[in-house]
This record gives C-alpha cells, structure tokens and sequence, in this order.
C-alpha cells in the first residue's frame, strides 16, 4: 500500500505489488475503486508484472475534495501516480471511465512512460448523442435521467445501476456477494465525486484525445454491453486508433471483470506477452495485440 499527493494536495490511496517486472497501472470505473480489480491483479502478478491500482479521487479511500472532478484532473492525477512512482514501460489500462483517463493523459501528458495502453469497456471517444456526434449512444434523455436518479435518491439508483452493471438482459451474471460487494465500492464514493464524474464521463469528447495514442493498443469489450454498447465506443475507439486491436468477448456485458474475468485476463495476458493478431472473439486462437 503506498499513498501518492496530487499536486492540489489531494491524497490518493495506490496499492502497488512492487514486483520487479513492467509496470501496469489499472484504472478503475464508476463508481467503483480499485478494489475493482481484485481478479485481474493475482493473475497479473503471477505473471510477474508490476501491478498498480489506485482510487480515484472522490472515490474508495482516496481523498474525497470539493471539486476536480474532469478529465484534465484526473489525467494529471495519473501523471502524478506514473511521476510519483517513477514508471516507464508501462501499460495503462482504463475500465469504462477509466479509459478517458488513458486517452487524456497521453493527450495531455504524453507517451514518454507508456509501453503500451488498453481501453476496456471504455466510454471514448465520446458517449454524449449529439448531431457533432450522431453514433454517441448516450442520448441527452438518458444522461439527465441518470444524473436525477443519483441526485434524488443515491442509495435506489446505486441498487439498481449496479445490478445492471453486472447484468445481461436483466440476467445477473455474478453470484449476489459479487452484487453486494461493488455495491459496498458505489457507497464509499462522494456524493458530489459521484455526480461530477458521472458529468464527466457522459459529456467529455475523446475523439482528438485518440488520436495522440501510437503505442500499441488492445481494445476489450462485451459484446452485450448496454451501459456502454461495443458499437458506439469500443468498436469505435479501435477504428479511431492506428496502432489497435479489438478483442470483442461475446455474452460479455459491463461488468466483465467480474463475470467474465478469465477470459478478460487471456486478452490482457495475450496482449502484455506481445501476442499478435486481428480482431476476433475472446477464446478464439491468440488474443489480439
């Protein structure tokens, strides 16, 4: 455990397992914290990887400010783990919000300490419907439906929104502790935390962030994803970016590292090792890198 200050003086808690392999920094969702990551940190490790997670600002056991709740923040929150740490070679990996994380900061802060980066059920380039943006699959109904339901009764829409988080067609796909267990991360965030980042996430455009990406790059996603559907962001993010590759992981919806996190980790595992190949389905011969 290791604790890194922003340069706004914000304390953001950092777990890291200082093995002496390449660095690879996971960056959670919303509204979650990097306890997110619990089944993909043992099988990196095993692997030998240097394995670092963090809470978001606003979020788990990281400092809770007033405000700061953007993208231009949280990316220079990522520079100052990346800076504090003193990594180079490493893999960004972004899950849903996380990933506008990975497209801002290189952006914003550049390639110099990347290997490499991966957009996991990620929200760029750009979720908000607009007619600048006819293929966002946020409409602004559903952006202010969300932002009513958190605002008004928090406690009802985190039931609910995570229960779709981990959910295919109203099927849960984790056993109901798994449920509980992101339900317990949702609480810990702050109320205003969640409300700006959910502000966050729904209306920043990535598309000229993407195209400051050229390290190699693996974009997963599920195929059954509604909360953010492959067709307006993953697939998208992977067209956008030259040097990607999509592995699309079919019955997959949001929540795929806890449902589906075997077959997350082959993709990852593949891409890390330098692994090869076109786009294809999880599970079919040699994931994509």
């Amino acid at each position: 455990m290791a604790a890194i200050t922003t340069r706004d003086g914000v304390t953001l808690h950092v777990s890291d397992n200082e093995a002496p392999g390449r660095p690879v920094v996971l960056i959670h969702g919303w509204p979650l914290s990097g306890a997110s990551w619990e089944n993909q940190i043992g099988a990196l490790s095993r692997a030998g990887y240097r394995v670092i997670t963090y809470d978001r600002r606003g979020f788990g056991r990281s400092d809770k400010p007033e405000d700061g709740y953007d993208y231009d923040t949280f990316a220079a929150d990522l520079e100052d783990v990346m800076s504090g740490l003193d990594l180079t070679d490493a893999t960004v990996v972004g899950f849903s919000m996380g990933g506008g994380e990975v497209a801002r900061y290189i952006a914003d802060w550049g390639e110099d300490r990347l290997h490499s980066a991966v957009f996991l059920s990620a929200v760029p380039p750009a979720m908000l419907h607009s007619e600048d943006n006819p293929d966002g699959p946020l409409t602004p109904d559903a952006a202010h439906e969300m932002r009513s339901g958190l605002e008004n009764d928090r406690d009802a829409f985190f039931d609910e929104f995570i229960s779709n988080f981990l959910s295919v067609d109203g099927e849960l796909l984790v056993p109901e502790s798994e449920r509980q267990k992101a339900l317990d991360m949702a609480r810990q965030s702050d109320h205003r935390a969640a409300l700006g980042a959910m502000d966050a996430f729904a209306t920043t455009d990535f598309r000229r962030d993407l195209d400051a990406v050229t390290v190699p790059t693996l974009v997963v996603h599920g195929d059954s994803d509604d909360i953010v559907p492959l067709e307006g962001s993953g697939a998208r993010t992977a067209s956008a970016i030259e040097t990607a590759s999509l592995t699309v992981i079919p019955g997959a919806g949001h929540g795929l590292l806890s449902s589906h996190p075997n077959e997350v980790n082959e993709a990852l595992l593949a891409f890390l090792a330098g692994a090869g190949g076109t786009e294809h389905a999880a599970g079919a011969a040699g994931p994509a890198g």
